[in-house]
This record gives structure tokens, sequence and C-alpha cells, in this order.
């Protein structure tokens, strides 16, 4: 028997996370994933199956204003990005999906400038 990686240990607790936790038309889904040199976050409205925003340290703007998109500067500024894309789509409460990482260094960081940035969970 194959031991089991790490990403099939966080697409297990991930699984276990969307099973209670679903994005509507008036609260839709902010869901993370975080690489080891970039950061990427949508805002999912899981009902109709669409995309509302996007970000990630790989947009031009975000490049241009942090060098290195692996970390927690950059990841404040993927969320600061993502609750100015959101709130011009008219979404100012989102729930939060972590995608099955903790919340901790740089999950928590894009969630701290979402937050800073107009956005509720």
């Amino acid at each position: 028997m194959a031991k089991e990686s790490r990403n099939d240990k966080r697409l297990a607790r991930h699984r276990r996370v969307r099973k209670n936790l679903r994005g509507t038309p008036e609260r839709p889904r902010l869901c993370v994933f975080r690489s080891l040199k970039n950061i990427s976050v949508q805002v999912i409205d899981d009902v109709s199956g669409i995309t509302l925003a996007a970000a990630s340290s790989l947009d031009k703007d975000i490049k241009s204003q942090a060098a290195y998109g692996g970390n927690k500067a950059a990841a404040k500024l993927v969320g600061e990005l993502i609750a100015k894309k959101a709130l011009e789509k008219g979404v100012i409460e989102v729930a939060f999906d972590r995608g099955g990482f903790l919340y901790h260094g740089r999950v928590k960081e894009l969630a701290d400038g979402a937050r800073s940035a107009g956005l509720k969970f």
C-alpha cells in the first residue's frame, strides 16, 4: 500500500470542508489555492456554477508590486485585489473556503487583506 501524499491529505480535508460549504448568489464562496510559488483565489457561485471574480499573484498589477508571489506580502495584495473585484461585482459577503490548507501564514494573510479591503466573511 502506497503512502498517502501531502496533497492527497489536503484534498481529503478539502472534500470534508466542502461537504458543508456552498456558494450562493447572495454569499458566494471565496476559494483559495496555494502553491509553492504563487497563490490564487476565486469568488464562485456554486448554484449557477460561475466564477464571479478571480485574482492571483501572477496578475500583472500584483507582479509589479510584489517581487515574489509565494510570500505573505503577495498574499495580502491578492486578498485586497479580490476584495476590490468582488465589491465591483456587488459581492459584499463571502463564505471562506481555505481549500484544505491550514488557516495560517499566507492563507490567513490573504483573508486579512480581503477583510481590510471591505469583504465580509
